[in-house]
This record gives structure tokens, sequence and C-alpha cells, in this order.
């Protein structure tokens, strides 16, 4: 009686555990969902069906990032925001309602411009990069991080009720496809039209609205996913590929990408070394130091973004030292206080020789926290990540 008892509170214990259904998928391991760590870039429409769909299936980790702020057109397409969000800021309330959904998620968000002001740590973070986003310069900072420190990302896009969901994975096909492969001569078009942009955060150069519905999120987050859960398990996804799906007539199909031989994004992934100091707290000296006694003389620093030096006026010749993130800046910027003429923006992202802020730390020129700076000599590449910077970006999912 007591065998028939116990294994009867098993069943019922089983019955009651939240992912059970789950486990009746011969493959299924939903530990390796609990441990997963998930990078969330974007909190629209699609990133609020991602982050929802990661909470149903019991991810452990999960940081979103966006910049925006909520509007009432979000409430239509995004099953995370209320009327009462108007105003509040898109990655922290998708990483609230999340919670609320699996209460057991670590989650945390990161509120900012995500091509310049997430560090590059967050991409080695992660098991997984899932794209939600609406242009192509993210999506190209996206795939160049990604590749950089060999991380797998699942992008996704939609229009109308149209979508595509398509997964770039150095692991499987290092010599595969990536997003930067896939672009066409007019998508370089429209970024360099895009970058032309003296200062980036010009209103007008923000794009214009891309008209979605919340069902073709739906179906492409969805696919995304599904395709992260694979990638958790070890499965086979559709690597190097592109899920097709057109509303109208219900037709998908999947589209097969070739490596483009003059990519710049195909790095392979480079050695990394986690620094002890926080970039508030070495200086750039500092670091050239060490690089140079690891890789010798001659070795270069690469930041892995433009950043703004100087705001220099041609007409009255005055200069204006800024050394910030392009990101913070805003077009107002641009014009010179002494004759109100348009202002140029210097910019770098390459370190070399003897520099006259070569005292400052790399968070006082500029470089986000828990970012990793480049040294190349030659053929040779090493990473050195601001990891002491680690807790301020991931909070809870650093414990």
């Amino acid at each position: 009686m007591s065998e028939i008892l116990k294994v009867s509170t098993e069943d019922t214990e089983r019955e009651n555990d939240r992912f059970h259904r789950f486990s009746l998928i011969s493959w299924w391991d939903q530990k390796r969902l609990k441990d997963a760590k998930v990078l969330v870039v974007g909190a629209g429409a699609l990133g609020n069906e991602l982050m929802k769909n990661l909470a149903l299936l019991g991810v452990g980790n999960v940081l979103v990032a966006d910049l925006d702020k909520i509007e009432n057109s979000n409430l239509s397409r995004s099953v995370l925001y209320r009327a009462e969000d108007n105003g509040k800021s898109k990655a922290e309330t998708a990483a609230r309602k999340a919670k609320e959904i699996f209460p057991d998620m670590k989650v945390h968000y990161f509120d900012g411009n995500v091509v310049y002001d997430l560090g590059t740590g967050v991409y080695r973070w992660a098991d997984v990069v899932l794209g939600g986003l609406d242009n192509r310069e993210a999506r190209l900072s996206i795939n160049r991080n990604c590749w950089r420190v060999g991380k797998p990302w699942i992008d996704g896009a939609i229009e109308s009720i149209d979508g595509i969901a398509r997964v770039f994975d150095p692991n499987v096909h290092p010599d595969g496809p990536c997003y930067e492969c896939t672009m066409s001569e007019n998508d370089w078009k429209i970024l360099n039209k895009r970058r032309s942009c003296n200062l980036l955060t010009k209103d007008e150069m923000q794009g214009g609205k891309t008209p979605t519905t919340p069902t073709i999120s739906s179906v492409i987050a969805g696919v995304q996913c599904q395709e992260a859960v694979k990638i958790v398990h070890c499965l086979e996804t559709i690597a190097g590929k592109g899920f097709v799906f057109n509303g109208l007539s219900c037709d998908s199909y999947l589209i097969e990408y070739t490596p483009n031989e003059d990519c710049m994004s195909h790095d392979p992934p480079a050695e990394i070394i986690p620094l002890p100091k926080r970039s508030d707290a070495m200086t750039v000296a500092e670091l050239q130091t060490l690089v140079t006694e690891k890789l010798g003389e001659g070795t270069e620093l690469e930041l892995g973004r433009d950043i703004l030096e100087k705001l220099v006026c041609p007409n009255c010749n005055s200069e204006e030292q800024v050394f910030t993130s392009l990101g913070n800046v805003h077009l107002s910027r641009g014009v010179c206080p002494n004759c109100g003429k348009d202002r140029e923006v210097k910019t770098f992202y390459i370190i070399r020789g003897d520099v006259p802020f070569a005292d400052k730390t790399f968070a006082e020129i500029g470089v986000p926290k828990f970012d990793i700076v480049w040294a190349r000599n030659g053929v040779h590449l090493i990473g050195f990540e601001f990891a002491a910077d680690a807790a301020d970006v991931l909070g809870t999912l650093q414990q």
C-alpha cells in the first residue's frame, strides 16, 4: 500500500510542476533552460513576444536591452505593456512583466543605445542572443559582437503581416554566412545614409515607423524562441538559413544564405582576458602597457565602437573636447555656440602610440561599462574585458 501511495504522490508532484508537459518531450531538459543565459535586444513588438515566450519556457537568466519609452501605439502590438506604462522604459517594463509570468526568472534590463552603450561583455555572457530590432545598424552591431565572441544569435524581422527569422551561429558554421553576408547593396545604401548624419541621434534619422501586427510578431518570435531552445539543447538549428513567412498566403519556406568572402564580420573568436579593474579605474596608458607586454611594440587598441572625441567648427575654428558615446549626443550639440554654424564631429576607434588622453580612464573617454577592448598586432588579436563592471550591467544576473 505504501508503494502505491508513493507512486501516487510522485505522479501528483509531477503534474503540479509547471513544466511537467515539457518533460514529456523525449529530449527536453528543463535544467538547461533554467541555467540558460539569454540576451534580448529590443523590447518592442517582437521583444515582448520573445520575453513572454522565454518566461513561459522557464528560461532562468535574461537581460533585455532597449532605449525607447512606451507609447500608446505600442499597446496594440505589445503583450506586456498597459496604458499606465506610457512613458516608462520599455526594457525595464518588459523585464518586470516577464518576471511576473515566471517569478523564478532572474531578469535585468539595460536602458540605453545598444550600438554605442551596450558593452560587448554582455554578448560573451550570453549563451544565445535574440534580436527584435527594426534597424540595420543595430543588427550589424549585434552580428559583429556575436561573431567576435563566438555566440549564436537569432534575428527576427517583421513588416505588415510578413516576417523572417534567421539563425547565425559561428560555432556551427565558422566560415558560414552571418547577417552582414546577407546585406544587399540597397541595405548598405540605407545604412550609409544614416551614418552620413554627423550626429546619429538626429530625430529625422531614426527611421520610419514599420507597420506590424501582433499576429506576425507571435509567429516570428515563436520561431526565434524555438530555435533558441534547440541551441540550448545542442540540437540542429536552421543556422545559415532564414525562415520566411508570408502572412497573406500563409506560405513559408527556408532560404539558404551564401557567405561573403569579403565580409568584415568574420574575425575568428579571439582569446579574451578579464581585467581586474573597472573601466572607470583603468587608464588608457595602463592598458597600453599591459598589451605591449602581451603582444609587443606596435600593438594597437581597437574599441568596439566610434567614440566622439571633439566637435569642431570649420567656420570660427573653435573646438569642444567631448569624449563620449555617439549615442549620448543630440543634434542640437552640432550647432556651434559661438557662431551658430554646424560643427563637424571628430571620432576615433583606434588608439595607437602616444595619445593626449592617455591619462584618462576608459570610462572618461566614452567606453561603456563591461566592454571589451581589442589589442591587435599583425594577425594576433586579444580581447581585454572590463569584467569588474559586470555587476553594474548584469545586476542580479551576476549573482
